[in-house]
């Protein structure tokens, strides 16, 4: 006990003699009576030489002071070393998760700004120009559709006609069959034949020009040649045939224009690339909610990685200073645990009176 005392004596004691160690014995007593740590040295100094203590036990006490306090110096500066390497690792780990997150932050907005939005932007206007075109296509589809109703109806009004045409052609060369030697009847109802087939060929027909030269020649005849029956015979004929010929052009014609029509109509085909850009599309508006989830989650991860780093840059600026002071601290006892004991060990105490 009595050792320990005197050491925290000392200790205190030498924190004033910083710049007293080389003064004479007299001059260092002066000194001392001016502090209160100064004269409970003295004080202690002269008990221990009244009480006829050993020179070396205080030596020894102070000499293992000065060793414990090395030995926590050694260990503040290992510890502190752990830190710093800790602390070094930690920055550098946080440093490459912030690049990491930059990196995708510019990665995701370039991405979303100069590909997947304008990739959007022109799906759009590829949307609004094909169904702009379907809209055109649908009025001009129904135009032509109104059109070729009339001329279907057309159409149909002449095949009849031709029709009707080709039946009365057949009646009235069944009818010169059996002329020989006609009646007076028979002559009568070849012309009414004739003139009914007149009256179903329309005026601006092409066969009208030519039906009407046949009426012609067949109305000044009595039919008792038969080589006036003969050439009216194959002049129907003749008109027959044409009759068929237009009947089938005018229904390959018809054909045609059906199919063109079916052709113009593309609404279908406008509406199936419409619906494959609408897929494109979609799948363009996912994948930029994607990239900008992914954007604000690592928005999200720099802002608490650059926390974290800030409060580890704090919290190990606090320790530096912690660990500064604290070493100050141990040389600064150090230095006075080794004036002590330099004073201690040329100090005659035997002369010391408080």
């Amino acid at each position: 006990m009595k050792t320990i005392c005197v050491l925290v004596l000392v200790i205190a004691l030498a924190s004033s003699l910083k710049s007293t160690l080389r003064q004479t014995p007299q001059k260092l007593q002066a000194e001392l009576q001016k502090s209160h740590y100064g004269k409970a040295l003295l004080h202690l100094v002269e008990l221990h030489s009244m009480a006829g203590g050993a020179v070396s036990e205080l030596v020894d006490a102070i000499e293992e002071l000065d060793n414990d306090l090395i030995d926590g110096l050694q260990l503040l500066d290992f510890n502190f070393q752990q830190r710093t390497n800790q602390h070094n690792a930690l920055v550098v780990s946080l440093n490459q998760q912030i690049n990491d997150a930059q990196i995708d932050i510019s990665r995701s907005e370039d991405v979303i700004e100069n590909l997947l939005v304008p990739r959007r932007e022109q799906l759009e206007t590829r949307i609004a120009t094909l169904e702009e075109y379907q809209e055109i296509n649908r009025k001009n589809y129904d135009e032509e559709v109104l059109i070729r109703e009339q001329e279907h109806e057309a159409f149909e009004a002449q095949v009849a006609e031709l029709t009707d045409a080709t039946v009365a052609v057949d009646d009235a060369l069944a009818l010169l069959q059996t002329l020989s030697n006609p009646s007076l009847a028979q002559v009568k109802k070849f012309q009414n034949s004739l003139k009914k087939i007149e009256q179903s060929i329309k005026p601006r027909s092409q066969m009208a020009p030519f039906l009407k030269a046949l009426i012609t020649l067949a109305s000044n005849q009595n039919f008792s040649d038969q080589g006036i029956i003969s050439q009216i015979v194959n002049a129907l004929n003749e008109f027959r045939n044409a009759i068929v010929d237009s009947i089938n052009d005018q229904t390959l014609a018809e054909a045609v224009a059906r199919d063109q029509l079916n052709q113009i109509d593309e609404h279908i085909e406008f509406q199936r690339q419409i619906n494959a850009v609408n897929v494109d599309l979609t799948a363009t508006n996912n994948k930029i909610d994607d990239v900008t989830e992914f954007l604000n989650q690592r928005v999200a991860d720099l802002k608490q990685y650059s926390a974290e780093l800030q409060l580890e840059n704090d919290n190990y600026a606090d320790e530096t200073q912690i660990y500064n002071d604290t070493k100050n601290e141990f040389i600064r006892e150090q230095q006075i645990t080794e004036q002590a004991l330099a004073l201690v060990q040329s100090v005659d105490f035997s002369n010391i009176q408080v």
